[in-house]
C-alpha cells in the first residue's frame, strides 16, 4: 500500500531517500490507507506490489528500503531513549527461505491446492460452514502470507540459531494465528524435541470509555509524547523537592533524575499490569511518583545509598558479615529478600513481569517499615553491621529487579 502510494505521489524519494522524513510518512500512511479503502484499482495494485516485493522487483525494493530507513531512523531515537538494544531481523529477512517452506510442506505431504492457493488444512479448526479451515501458505497470485514467513522463521531459528525457546509477543488477537502456525510446524516435524514455541499475548490499553485507547481527536497518543510528558513531570517534582530542601543541585543532576524517574515510571506502569489483561490509560496513574510506582522503589534504593554516605559505610567491606534478626520488621524484610530467586524463576517460567514489580513494591514497603522502626547507624554493634547488611541486600535486590525491568537506579534523588 505504501510502496504504491510512494511511487505515485513521491517518485523523487526513489532517487533521494533523504527527501522524505518521518513527519511526511505519518500523514503518508493515512493517505495511502484512505486510497486503499476507497479505490479498488489502488487496492489491487497494492496487492500486486506485495508479489513484486517478494519476487525482488527493483523499484519495489527501493521504495520499501526508503520507507524502512525513514521508519528505522525515528524508531531508533525511541530505542536509544529507552535503553533498548535490538538485533533487527524483520519479516523480509526470511524471503529467501519461503520457497523452502513450500518444498518442505510438499515433502511432508501436508500441502494441498485449494481454489488456486497452496494451503495446509488444519486439525481442530473449522470455518463458519463447518468445513476444514485452511492455512494459506501461498496465495493464488503467487504471494506469501505471514504464516509462510512465520514458518520460515521457525525453521531458521531452530536450525541456524539453535533456539530452544522461541517467544512471540503480540496482542491477544493473534492467538489463533500462532496456534495454527505452531500446529503446521509440529506436523511438519520442524520443531525439534526440547524446543518450546510460546505465544505471549498482551491485552490492549483502553481509554476511560473502555474502548481501545484513542485521544479525542481519534489519534493514539504517541509514545514520544508520553515520554516527554513523563520527563517534564519528573523534572518539576525534583525541582520542587530541591527547593523544599533548600539545596543546590546542578542542571546535569536535575536532568539525570528527571530522565531516569520519568522513563522508569512509564516502563513500570506498563510492566506492573498483568500483561494478559486490558488496562485503562491514565496520564496521572502512569506518571505517578507515589504508591506502587518506579519512583517509590528508586527512593528506597537512594535511601540506602544515603545511609552509606552519611555513615561513611563501605558495604563491600561488610559483605560477608552475619545477620542477626531481632525484630519483626527485620524478619519480614530478611524473609522477603530471600524470595527473590523464587520470583525470578516464576517470571522466567510464566513471563509475567508484574510479579517482579509486585515483589519490588513489597520489598520497598518492608524496607521503609524497617527503616522507620529500626535504628541503623546509631545501633550498637553487632546490630549496626547486621542492619547495614540488610540495607545493602535490599538495595542490591532492588537494583537487580529494576534492571531486569529496564529501569536504572539513582544514587541520589
Amino acid at each position: 500500500m505504501l510502496i504504491t502510494h510512494l511511487k505515485e505521489v513521491c517518485p523523487e524519494a526513489l532517487a533521494d531517500a533523504e527527501s522524505v522524513d518521518i513527519g511526511d510518512l505519518v500523514a503518508f500512511y493515512k493517505q495511502a490507507k484512505q486510497r486503499f479503502d476507497e479505490d479498488e484499482d489502488f487496492k489491487e495494485t497494492s496487492r500486486q506490489a506485495v508479489v513484486g516485493l517478494q519476487s525482488g522487483d527493483a523499484d519495489s525494493l527501493k521504495a520499501w528500503q526508503v520507507l524502512c530507513q525513514q521508519s528505522r531512523k525515528a524508531f531508533q531515537e525511541i530505542y536509544d531513549r529507552l535503553d533498548i538494544r535490538l538485533e533487527e531481523r524483520g519479516e523480509s529477512f526470511y524471503n529467501p527461505y519461503l520457497p523452502d517452506v513450500i518444498a518442505g510442506l510438499k515433502a511432508a505431504q501436508l500441502l494441498e491446492t485449494d481454489d488456486g492457493a497452496e494451503v495446509v488444512f488444519l486439525e481442530g479448526f473449522t470455518n463458519k460452514e463447518g468445513d476444514r479451515q485452511p492455512l494459506i501458505i501461498q496465495k493464488s497470485n503467487g504471494g506469501f502470507n505471514y504464516a509462510t514467513t512465520d514458518l520460515a522463521a521457525i525453521r531458521y531459528r531452530t536450525l541456524q540459531d539453535q533456539a530452544q525457546r522461541i517467544i512471540y509477543i503480540t496482542d491477544a488477537g493473534q492467538a489463533n494465528h500462532f496456534a495454527q502456525v505452531f500446529q503446521v510446524a509440529n506436523r511438519a516435524d520442524w520443531v525439534p524435541a526440547g524446543v518450546s514455541l510460546e505465544h505471549v499475548p498482551f491485552g490492549v490499553v483502553q481509554g476511560e470509555d473502555g474502548k481501545k485507547f484513542k485521544t479525542r481527536s481519534g489519534e493514539t497518543i504517541r509514545l514520544k509524547d508520553l515520554l516527554d510528558e513523563a520527563v517534564v513531570r519528573a523534572r518539576q517534582d525534583v525541582m520542587a523537592r530541591i527547593a523544599a530542601d533548600d539545596r543546590q543541585e546542578s542542571t546535569e543532576f536535575v536532568e539525570d533524575v528527571a530522565q531516569k524517574v520519568g522513563l522508569g515510571a512509564v516502563k513500570y506502569a506498563d510492566l506492573s499490569q498483568n500483561r494478559t489483561s486490558n488496562y485503562i490509560f491514565s496520564f496521572d496513574k502512569m506518571l505517578a511518583l507515589q504508591g506502587n510506582t518506579a519512583p517509590y522503589m528508586l527512593y528506597a534504593y537512594a535511601r540506602v545509598k544515603s545511609i552509606s554516605r552519611k555513615g561513611e559505610v563501605d558495604f563491600a567491606a561488610i559483605d560477608s558479615a552475619s545477620i542477626t534478626v531481632e525484630t519483626e520488621t527485620e524478619l519480614a524484610l530478611a524473609k522477603h529478600i530471600l524470595q527473590l530467586d523464587e520470583i525470578l524463576d516464576a517470571v522466567e517460567a510464566d513471563l509475567l513481569p508484574n510479579r517482579l514489580c509486585q515483589y519490588l513494591f513489597e520489598l520497598s514497603q518492608k524496607f521503609n517499615q524497617f527503616y522507620e522502626q529500626c535504628s541503623v547507624l546509631q545501633a550498637e554493634e553487632p546490630q549496626r553491621t547486621s542492619r547495614l547488611v540488610l540495607c545493602d541486600l535490599t538495595a542490591r535486590s532492588l537494583q537487580l529487579g529494576l534492571s531486569l525491568l529496564g529501569i536504572r537506579v539513582l544514587e541520589r534523588m
